[in-house]
């Protein structure tokens, strides 16, 4: 029986990973492996989600997987309490911009950005 989980996006660079989803996301750091000098798999926490970023590399020393970073292949959804002055702050941050904010269905309001490693980051908040 699964008793939880969480996603694993896949990066080339894990501190330039961390600089958006902790320094520009705000997500608090949770656990991280190697806990000295350069981490290679961190997780974070966002309510009851949990994000973890690892190398590319790691991937494949660790379970011989072969992780392909840069492939949209699904997007990464975070609910915040204002998404115009989230994905103002993602991209004035440097994230490139893939729909900017706009009101959409069930009364959301949504944006999407990408990571540095090309993942797709969409924003979403129930309109006021």
């Amino acid at each position: 029986m699964i008793v939880s989980g969480l996603v694993n996006v896949f990066t080339r660079d894990v501190q330039v990973a961390l600089d958006f989803y902790q320094g520009v996301l705000g997500l608090p750091e949770s656990f991280r492996t190697p806990a000295e000098g350069v981490p290679e798999h961190v997780e974070m926490r966002a309510g009851d989600f949990v994000l973890a970023v690892s190398t590319a590399e790691a991937a494949s020393r660790v379970h011989g997987v072969t992780a392909e970073t840069g492939h949209a292949a699904m997007s990464l959804v975070f609910w915040v309490d204002d998404v115009d002055a989230t994905f103002d702050a993602a991209t004035d941050a440097g994230a490139p911009a893939v729909t900017p904010p706009h009101d959409a269905g069930n009364n959301n309001r949504n944006a999407v950005v990408r990571d540095p490693d090309g993942t797709l980051v969409e924003f979403v908040a129930k309109r006021s």
